[in-house]
């Protein structure tokens, strides 16, 4: 018999050699239906995995878990491969993962799939899933599993087999008549999907390499319940409504062109107004609280990030670098480095220390041109960020006024539902971290300890970290569900070794500062596409690009007025007149269209009276009041930030 450790710290004894089905099985029958796959000591494996040492066991299901999950949408995405081999023999295979939402497969196709198509495929997924088929597992020696798919004529299956190590046993999985190369973990046969929606198509280069065959990819999703599509389906539709770049487009906020080139977005009018009021919102509050803001360029000598060692860690990431007479010159991915060489520059004492160093810099990253996304994940874009020097004694105070001020800057845009989660180094990975153990057990141990004197909600995730030391980083949900980072704050012991910073302590002597950086808005560009997205495009007033709309009911006898109300407001908010030649209707609704938070409406009981008739985004009640109250009234808004 051996011990199975149990998610919730039970044991239970089973016979060796038996499968964590047959366990869940054991468990509970209704378990053994509805798991999809389980966790034996750490890692991932398949229901058919057999049991032959004490270990411990989760296992998981579709809705416990993302793996659970992935294990069910990973099983589709093979009946999806079967059901087009079926109606489109010639097709070639290529790869078909589980991700986040659903899974998609890539096929080498003669003619792009049609609407006709995806009917068909989807009519056969469902007759597979209607036969049941029983899902099998087994493997061959890597030569035997090349010759295998040499057979069936499947080139990209075989060059994944040609690059893996010699010697390598090679899993598949089998359902009726068709087999597929893969590493697991499947369901027990195809009768377990319930619902299957395929959702897109498009095309994807052979392994992401613009120079390889643009493929054929299928985006799809399933379900345990056919009610869960149509929740599926109506998010997505939400998510259309909410997507930064079609908002930024009716809006008129930013544009892209491929003549400027991919990634690199350009802020309109509007879209810059945004940015503007965003930086003098941040700034004045890291002014008051005695950030010092600089300037810094956006170019720098390739040595300076090799001294910082983001030329070792980080130059995937970074564009190439440029020849310039002796020099060799780099677009900077951030701005660490330029702070630490501000530092350098003066010798400080103790009582200097903190020296917070602030900028609204532009950075720039070697972005893929199927990561870019709007204004979301861009190749050039400006950071909120800062670097913090202070004594050690002080960081746990720092660090705990870092946080504050994130709490504060969340409340003025009512962000609720996030979580601190903090980022750890893996103490395996020796390429991506560098720097001493001590240190980084030092680091760590401080942040945890910060967060629990000030009781926050936080998890912790390995392998998160930053390659120099560990990070907070808080996970804002979005209204859509995605869980995004927004604001970070980092703990550095390494770089001000790297670049040998120092300052006089209280005994007149040389000691090493320690840096936090923190950016509290991140990249100010995903922090408008974010906030975009949570609003639908309808911003809080203060942050609107047009603040009031100015409306003559008639131009002949009420422009007058509105010129001269327009003119009282200009000097305080940002306000437009519309006094073009159209109906009131027309003019009402494109009010409504660009989510101006407030329409004013003037007429001639306005102009008799000296009043002011107002309505708001989102209602069809006009309010009629006095000038001085009308102002009032917006002040009280801009100042509440509601």
């Amino acid at each position: 018999m051996i011990k199975i450790t149990l998610k919730d710290g039970s044991i239970k004894e089973v016979e060796e050699g038996k499968s964590v089905f047959d366990v869940a099985k054991e468990i509970s029958e209704g378990l053994a239906r509805v798991a999809t796959c389980a966790v034996v000591d750490g890692k991932v494996v398949d229901l058919r995995y057999i049991l032959n040492n004490d270990c411990n066991l989760e296992i998981h299901t579709f809705e416990s878990s993302l793996e659970g999950k992935k294990a069910y949408w990973h099983t589709t995405s093979h009946i999806m491969a079967q059901a087009i081999k079926r109606i489109k023999p010639e097709t070639k295979l290529a790869i078909g993962p589980s991700i986040d939402e659903g899974f998609y497969y890539d096929f080498d196709v003669e003619k792009n799939f049609t609407d006709e198509d995806k009917e068909k495929i989807e009519a056969e997924m469902k007759k597979i899933i209607k036969e049941n088929l029983p899902i099998e597992r087994f493997t061959l020696p890597r030569e035997d599993a090349i010759k295998f798919m040499e057979e069936k004529n499947e080139p990209y299956k075989v060059e994944l087999i040609r690059d893996l190590p010699e010697g390598e046993e090679i899993s598949f999985y089998k359902q009726g008549e068709f087999t597929d190369l893969c590493a697991g973990p499947h369901l027990m046969s195809t009768g377990k999907i319930k619902a299957v929606k395929i959702l897109s198509t498009s095309g994807a280069y052979w392994r992401g390499d613009e120079h390889n065959k643009m493929l054929q990819r299928i985006y799809a999703i399933s379900f345990p319940k056919a009610s869960q599509v149509e929740e599926y389906l109506a998010k997505l539709e939400e998510a259309k409504e909410r997507d930064h770049r079609k908002i930024g487009k009716d809006q008129e906020l930013f544009m892209t062109h491929k003549l400027v080139g991919s990634g690199l977005p350009l802020y309109l009018p509007k879209g810059a107004t945004i940015r503007r009021v965003l930086e003098r919102y941040i700034q004045d509050k890291e002014l008051a609280l005695g950030y010092q803001h600089v300037y810094t360029p956006s170019l720098a000598n390739v040595a300076l990030y090799k001294t910082s060692g983001h030329w070792d860690h980080y130059k995937d990431d970074m564009f190439p670098m440029m020849k310039m007479g002796d020099e060799e010159i780099v677009l900077r991915p951030m701005n660490c480095p330029h702070h630490m060489m501000m530092f350098k520059n003066t010798m400080h004492s103790y009582r200097d220390l903190p020296v917070r160093i602030a900028e609204i810099a532009n950075d720039f990253r070697y972005e893929a041109s199927g990561a870019v996304c709007g204004i979301e994940r861009t190749r050039a874009f400006t950071q909120n960020d800062s670097h913090i020097f202070c004594t050690p004694s002080q960081i746990k105070e720092e660090f705990k006024e870092v946080i504050n001020l994130i709490l504060d800057v969340y409340k003025d845009f009512g962000f609720k539902n996030y979580r601190f989660r903090l980022s750890l180094r893996d103490k395996n990975d020796t390429e991506k971290y560098f720097g001493n153990d001590e240190l980084w057990a030092k680091s760590e141990q401080e942040l945890r300890e910060v967060l629990e004197e000030i009781h926050a909600d936080y998890y912790e995730a390995e392998g998160e970290a930053a390659f120099y030391g560990p990070k907070l980083d808080v996970q804002v949900k979005s209204a859509i569900g995605h869980d995004v980072t927004l604001s970070t704050v980092q703990l550095d012991y390494q770089l001000p070794e790297r670049f040998d910073l120092s300052y006089i302590n209280e005994t007149g002597e040389k000691e090493k500062p320690v840096v936090i950086h923190r950016a509290i808005l991140g990249s100010l560009d995903r922090f408008i596409a974010f906030l975009l997205e949570e609003t639908k495009g309808v911003l809080p007033m203060w942050l609107a690009p047009v603040m009031v709309n100015v409306i003559p009911v008639n131009l002949e006898y009420h422009l007058e007025y509105a010129k001269q109300i327009k003119d009282l407001l200009a000097s305080n908010y940002r306000v437009n007149l519309d006094n073009r030649n159209e109906k009131l209707s027309y003019r009402m609704r494109e009010s409504v269209i660009k989510k101006i938070p407030v329409t004013v409406i003037l007429g001639q009981k306005e102009v008799d009276n000296n009043l002011i008739s107002y309505r708001l985004y989102g209602s069809v009640e006009t309010h009629t009041v006095s000038v001085e109250e009308f102002l009032s009234y917006l002040q009280e808004r801009i100042d509440k930030r509601n």
